[in-house]
């Protein structure tokens, strides 16, 4: 007797969602996503490789696939599955990385994405969703519309010499040497689905054999968006779509996995010095035994800087965390840098975040912070709270008109932007910052941000101030200890 019931790798209920809709998908009725979803949850659990995927899915309707598939999810920025993508399948190998993507995200703001890790022959399995508009955002205009379809923004129809043709996706994939296997297929009968699993089965299976990239586009019904009956809208893809995008096989060349190189015919001494030493001389990574900042937290042993960087924009915040993680570089440590900033820019919010640690660094996001650097009143009061106890607080005292609340922190407060002016810029209150926190830490040492702040700036004047104001930052850490 043979049962029918979801995929294992599909939830059964789907608690993320919360609410009283855990049973039901947030998909519109007679959407092609839950069809799309089913059948590859069905390959993802016929093929056993559950446990080893990674499913991919950026801004649009696409974007809530983590509450429905038991996998490994990432959810990326708009269009940037493929690049995330390609981060995650290079550093786990063995992963099995699905990055499910809409026509509107994967041709449109990610057009340059997808086509730089195709041509990379990355070994990827790329779902794209054709439903020729902007689904989740309101209807407009997508790369694949129709000539003469009506979108939000193309009221009175697409016409070519405004917009162009339609993108052949499949077609264009098909031309680089990358592609392994790509093909479209459509969701309009039930045999054409049995197509469209078969072809997401193949896809994986390429990807399991380390072939190369792979693509499978499907023409999918948006009922919503075309503001027509679900069932109405199955016809339209065959009468439409199918003309223009006809359903086939476009390229099946898979790759032969490349041998691993001979690590006999590297110079291991060379090696050891590039990668352990960044290419800086004879200088090795640290250990972490080796850690210098101890000192800075009042000797507790913390094992990596989790550095959060705040203020306005144009202060030069997201400057700042470079020159830290550049730092750290330069003094054999590991580091991430992470920005983060307001859509005002100069004049909104702005902050960064960055680890140093002396391992490999999992994960860019500070969450928990053990240094603070605040540049503005609104970004201590906001990142305060987050510090972890012990942590060390260093904030802009000719900015801030009130002192930080908690008392079990370390608080230097240093005037960086009267140092700033008195060095006749108030742009180099970061670097003030800068050389304030590697006093308090003794770390980045001064020598690693002397040789990278002295080259900042397009005159020797400003290369100058630069370094006076690297000086004037640990000259204020000393006065404020002092007088602590």
């Amino acid at each position: 007797m043979k049962s029918i019931h979801k995929p294992e790798s599909f939830y059964g209920i789907f608690e993320r969602k919360g609410g009283a809709e855990a049973e039901a998908t947030h998909y519109c009725p007679g959407c092609g996503h839950g069809v799309i979803h089913k059948l590859l949850a069905e390959v993802i659990d016929e093929l056993g490789i559950r446990d080893r995927t990674i499913l991919i899915s950026p801004v649009g309707c696409s974007v809530f696939a983590y509450y429905y598939f038991d996998t490994g999810n990432v959810q990326v920025a708009h269009g940037r599955a493929p690049a995330v993508a390609t981060g995650i399948k290079r550093s786990r190998p063995d992963s099995i990385v699905i990055s499910y993507q809409g026509d509107g995200d994967l041709a449109a703001i990610g057009g340059n994405n997808i086509l730089q890790a195709a041509n990379r022959g990355e070994d990827l399995t790329v779902l794209f969703v054709n439903n020729a508009i902007y689904g989740m955002t309101g209807g407009q205009l997508a790369p694949t519309s129709l000539l003469g379809m009506k979108t939000t923004t193309t009221p009175e129809g697409r016409a070519f010499a405004d917009y162009g043709a339609p993108m052949h996706v499949s077609e264009l994939m098909s031309g680089l040497a990358g592609v392994s296997y790509t093909a479209r297929h459509s969701l309009t009968s039930p045999g054409n689905i049995m197509k469209t699993k078969k072809a997401i089965k193949k896809a994986l299976k390429y990807q399991m054999e380390g072939k190369g990239f792979s693509l499978v586009e499907v023409l999918a019904q948006c009922p919503t968006g075309w503001k027509m009956d679900p069932v109405d809208s199955l016809d339209w893809i065959e009468e439409n779509m199918v003309p223009v995008f006809p359903p086939e096989t476009y390229k099946d060349e898979p790759h032969e996995k490349p041998t691993p190189p001979d690590p006999a015919i590297y110079d291991t001494k060379l090696v050891d010095e590039v990668v352990r030493g960044g290419g800086h001389g004879d200088k090795v990574m640290r250990t972490y035994d080796e850690i210098p900042w101890t000192a800075g937290f009042d000797g507790k042993e913390v094992d990596a800087l989790r550095i959060k960087a705040a203020g306005f924009g144009g202060q030069g915040i997201l400057m700042l965390g470079e020159l830290l993680a550049k730092g750290g570089i330069r003094d054999g440590m590991h580091a991430t840098w992470l920005p983060s900033y307001g859509p005002e820019m100069r004049g909104g919010t702005a902050n960064c975040s960055v680890v140093v640690s002396p391992g490999e660094i999992g994960n860019p996001m500070v969450v928990a912070p053990n240094v603070l650097i605040a540049m503005n009143r609104p970004s201590l009061e906001k990142f305060e709270a987050e510090l972890e106890p012990g942590a060390v607080l260093i904030y802009d005292s000719s900015l801030i008109d009130v002192e930080p609340t908690r008392d079990d922190l370390k608080v230097i407060a240093v005037p960086a932007t009267k140092i700033a002016d008195g060095l006749g810029s108030a742009k180099v209150a970061n670097v003030v910052m800068v050389g304030a926190l590697s006093k308090v830490l003794g770390f980045p040492g001064q020598d690693a941000l002397e040789s990278i702040v002295g080259k900042l700036g397009r005159t020797d004047e400003i290369r100058a101030a630069n370094l006076e104001a690297l000086k004037g930052g640990a000259e204020a850490v000393d006065q404020a200890l002092a007088q602590s």
